[in-house]
């Protein structure tokens, strides 16, 4: 495997972890809907920083 591979395996690693938490925290529906905001800012180039201020996007 080549070093971006490992880093990739890695990043999927983390966000299983993430993942799995929220479900246990707070259900399914709330994980997934987290990852697929997460994945709309990034897709629209928002930044995460910009809604840090009270946990929730603006």
């Amino acid at each position: 495997m080549s070093d971006e591979d490992l880093s990739k395996d890695q990043f999927f690693r983390e966000l299983g972890v993430i993942a799995e938490r929220m479900i246990a925290a707070h259900g399914k529906d709330f994980a997934m809907g987290a990852l697929v905001l997460a994945a709309r800012w990034i897709a629209e180039g928002k930044s995460f920083a910009d809604h840090r201020s009270n946990g929730a996007p603006t």
